[in-house]
């Protein structure tokens, strides 16, 4: 039986997220926009440094290929850290978002439609990178990932992998049920979910490489409130998506969190976690 279309299914409900769909690998424009900033301030910049101190003797231009690129923030993070002269490819299985990120890099970059399973071949790649992707990722997948880079020899920077600790300020004792719901729903299907760190540390570690992890929370307050609003309605739909006996909460429980995000005491600690992972011996755990 197929589904039926969405406007026939009624109004959404008050928590619905209005800029993404959760759990889906394809991210609207406007959703990366308003989470750009906070990943920028995010990600780590000692890892960058690392990678840039890893390619200096590299002769000629530096192959990056960026993988679930969504609109480039990637590029326009990592690009300018980076001394040597660079090509990119960015890879989405959204033909828009990777038309647009290649358009708007830094550096001079070419768009490539599709997402890991279409990767056979990394060879002449000298770093992989991704943003926010390893949680939709399944073993299988990680596995394979690891496996590509090792193959080429290629450097991997994978940044801001949700690891599941979030922190609310002030505490409300709903937090607990939306997280438990929200990271099960993360890891159905077998998706890794906050377990994707871990997991791709060791893939890449088992194949010789050096890994390098750090944190790379979001830290959100009254000055972020529209991506704290987005990112609170997103994580209630997918827990409820996940617990359809969730619902009855959720309305009640993001009118508490939006009141307190309107006066201005509502803060959010979001974890993520960064890794850099060299075919060179060396790093650490």
């Amino acid at each position: 039986m197929l589904p039926l279309p969405k406007d026939l299914l009624g109004p959404p409900p008050s928590w619905a997220a209005r800029l993404s769909e959760p759990g889906s690998p394809v991210c609207s424009p406007d959703w990366l926009a308003l989470r750009e900033p906070a990943d920028h301030a995010a990600r780590s910049a000692d890892l960058a440094a690392a990678l840039d101190a890893h390619l200096a003797g590299h002769r000629g231009e530096v192959v990056v290929r960026d993988l679930g690129c969504g609109t480039g923030s990637m590029a326009r993070w990592l690009a300018p850290r980076l001394s040597l002269p660079q090509r990119w490819s960015t890879h989405d299985r959204d033909a828009d978002l990777a038309q647009r990120a290649a358009a708007t890099a830094p550096v001079p970059a070419t768009a490539v439609v599709g997402d890991l399973r279409d990767l056979t071949d990394l060879a002449g790649t000298d770093v992989v990178v991704c943003s926010a992707l390893l949680d939709l990722l399944d073993t299988a997948a990680v596995e394979r990932l690891a496996g590509l880079c090792a193959d080429a020899g290629a450097a991997a920077l994978l940044t801001l992998s949700v690891t599941g600790e979030v922190a609310l300020d002030p505490p409300d004792p709903v937090d607990a049920d939306v997280a438990a719901a929200f990271d099960a729903h993360q890891r159905r299907e077998g998706r890794l979910g906050p377990d994707a760190p871990a997991a791709v540390a060791d893939a890449f570690a088992r194949r010789g490489f050096g890994i390098t992890r750090r944190a790379s929370p979001w830290r959100l307050g009254p000055g972020d409130a529209a991506l704290v609003e987005e990112w609170l309605r997103g994580r209630l739909d997918a827990a409820c998506a996940q617990d359809p006996s969730a619902a009855a909460a959720a309305g009640p429980y993001l009118e508490r969190r939006l009141t307190a995000l309107a006066a201005g005491t509502l803060h959010a600690t979001v974890g993520h976690a960064d890794l850099l992972a060299l075919p060179a011996a060396g790093g650490d755990r």
